[in-house]
């Protein structure tokens, strides 16, 4: 049985979800733009203030503040539906792009200090990016990108590469 998510009004939330297909999805650059612009329609359909958006291979994490704030749940089922969908169709794929539900936290102290307000212009720059009609969809975790290990992680409030060590 699930459990009960919290909401409140007028809080920020830690979010966290991942991607259910076991390849690193979003080393692929259409998909991380295509996540870009669905995140902007997001924003313009709901309305929230967010910091902290971090795109790895297979996770998004980010922490967000809805304009009404018992709306996350629609914010994040929006989000994860409509870029599921137009992701498939881009590929040829069926089925489920996220695994299981998202994962979020009421912050009552708001978000961390070090989590800084997301860039919307940069953004919105990166999801202008022309996305081909049909995505060539490729990448495994042996892929010469990967090396087998997650490396290639981007915090899109800095908008900058960041190198990520192996562990060990």
């Amino acid at each position: 049985m699930r459990t009960h998510r919290d909401l409140a009004e007028n809080v920020w939330y830690e979010v966290r979800t991942s991607v259910n297909i076991s390849e690193p999805l979003f080393q692929l650059p259409e998909a991380e733009t295509l996540f870009l612009r669905v995140l902007c329609e997001t924003k313009e359909l709901y309305g929230f203030e967010m910091r902290g958006l971090k795109i790895e291979n297979e996770c998004v994490s980010f922490f967000i503040k809805p304009d009404d704030g018992l709306q996350l749940p629609l914010i994040m089922q929006w989000l994860k539906q409509t870029f599921s969908a137009r992701f498939n169709v881009r590929t040829g794929r069926m089925g489920h792009v996220w695994g299981e539900r998202y994962w979020s936290c009421i912050l009552w102290e708001g978000p961390p200090e070090w989590a800084k307000e997301v860039n919307w212009a940069a953004v919105e720059t990166l999801a202008k990016t022309p996305i081909p009609e049909v995505i060539t969809y490729t990448l495994s975790w042996d892929s010469p990108r990967t090396n087998g290990m997650a490396t290639d992680n981007r915090l899109l409030f800095d908008i900058s590469p960041k190198s990520a060590s192996p562990p060990g």
